[in-house]
């Protein structure tokens, strides 16, 4: 299936449009970290590690600030990686932003498993198995939303 509107878009106008996108994401990202059991954790992580500090006790502020911008700039991400992935694949089609969604995915659950929670002072196994598994879900939850925006923004503009 090919998606030939996207390519028609400025590649100048799809970064914009990815933070718009990102912003959605975020907010709905939002929403379901708030009802995962270790929701609030993951930007607590982040804080505690670049304060080193309990995640408990790490600034919210701090949190907020790592959580959004990570958000932003994972939104800039997927263009940079669509752009890649159309390179590789011949253009932009289905195949491409499937690709670039679920090696974003990857990405993302990977960097936050290996990065920053295994450096989250304080944490027993227990709870950073259940903050890894809720910040699958909440990935999975931003990709869901920043996906379908990004392409549906870029369409508008075509």
């Amino acid at each position: 299936m090919t998606l030939s509107g996207l390519s028609s878009a400025p590649v100048v106008a799809r970064f914009p449009i990815a933070l718009v996108a990102a912003v959605a994401a975020l907010l709905a990202m939002d929403r379901a970290m708030a009802r995962l059991p270790e929701g609030a954790t993951p930007p607590r992580v982040a804080a505690g590690v670049l304060t080193e500090t309990h995640p408990d006790d790490a600034p919210a502020r701090l949190a907020a600030v790592a959580h959004y911008g990570a958000g932003l700039g994972t939104g800039l991400l997927f263009v940079y990686l669509s752009l890649l992935a159309e390179t590789l694949l011949g253009g932009v089609s289905a195949l491409s932003v499937v690709a670039t969604a679920l090696t974003l995915y990857g990405l993302m659950v990977a960097f936050f498993v290996a990065v920053p929670l295994p450096r989250a002072p304080g944490l027993d196994r227990t709870r950073r198995r259940t903050t890894a598994r809720g910040w699958a879900v909440s990935a999975a939850v931003y990709l869901a939303v920043l996906v379908p925006v990004a392409v549906g923004l870029t369409f508008a503009l075509a």
